[in-house]
């Protein structure tokens, strides 16, 4: 979200400009408007012109799905290994460690314990901030352990995602996460408890190829892209164009791909429902 300052112009080239006090504003990328950050703040950052969902981070995320002061992480401490020694530009751990300057995290998901009006569920989030919320082996280990707290507990699991894909300077490692994740689901699924998938802007590659796409219900915010490759690598590929809207969530919604779109500021109340309906609230 970019927040643009608007300081007092000083024509006097002598004299320092001073700013004004700050006046934070929002600007929309789907209808271009301006607007007040509060405003969009008080919309869960949904614009209140068009209804664009405009992205947001795990702290966000967190503080509207769980009720206030419910949720419990677990498994922070866990962080990657470089077991490959990865270097492209630069060295894989410095990427990891430029993104715990960022975020203040050790991965790209957080995961933890919390209530959504009053139910109880195992609650994982992805932070596109951590090097585009790639799926590496600890995001995959973290994915699992949540599903066995939910086994143990009797609760299900609620896994949003926001996420380029799998973390291509853990190669392998990173690809087995897939299988890794969806048999711990499957797992999940023996035991009869739920799991509810909910698909944000963006969730792409290994992320969407797995268990992004096995929820028991699977949700997605308006407009989120959603796929596997990219449009252009597609497009190239088969040598035609798509249809408008392709990987968009409402294009999945018409070809029965997701179950539901669901607006933000009703996602919180949808899934508490669906815990319900389950009868692990």
């Amino acid at each position: 979200m970019n927040l643009l300052s608007i300081f007092s112009r000083n024509t006097d080239t002598k004299q320092p400009v001073k700013s004004e006090a700050p006046a934070h504003w929002v600007k929309c990328k789907s209808c271009e408007s301006l607007m007040f950050y509060k405003e969009v703040e008080n919309q869960k950052h949904v614009c209140p012109k068009c209804g664009y969902h405009i992205r947001i981070g795990v702290k966000d995320r967190i503080a509207m799905l769980a009720d206030e002061g419910s949720f419990v992480e677990y498994d922070a401490a866990l962080k990657p290994i470089d077991p490959l020694k990865f270097v492209d530009k630069i060295s894989y751990k410095q990427r990891v460690e430029e993104a715990k300057a960022k975020t203040g995290k050790l991965s790209s998901v957080v995961s933890g314990e919390c209530k959504m009006n009053g139910a109880g569920v195992q609650l994982v989030v992805f932070d596109f901030a951590f090097m585009g919320g790639s799926l590496g082996s600890v995001e995959g280990e973290k994915i699992v352990r949540a599903v066995e707290r939910a086994i143990e507990k009797k609760q299900g699991v609620i896994i949003v995602s926001a996420s380029g894909g799998a973390r291509m300077q853990e190669s392998t490692f990173s690809l087995m996460q897939m299988s890794k994740t969806s048999a711990a689901l499957a797992k999940l699924a023996k035991h009869n408890l739920p799991y509810i998938s909910v698909l944000t802007d963006p969730t792409m590659g290994g992320v969407s190829a797995s268990f992004a796409m096995l929820g028991d219900i699977i949700i997605a915010e308006p407009g989120a892209l959603v796929g596997f490759a990219g449009q252009r690598v597609i497009e190239q590929t088969i040598g035609s164009a798509l249809p408008e809207g392709f990987q968009r969530a409402e294009f999945l919604l018409e070809k029965g791909s997701i179950d539901m779109v669901v607006n933000r500021n009703e996602l919180k109340k949808t899934l508490s429902d669906l815990l319900q309906f389950f009868k692990v609230a």
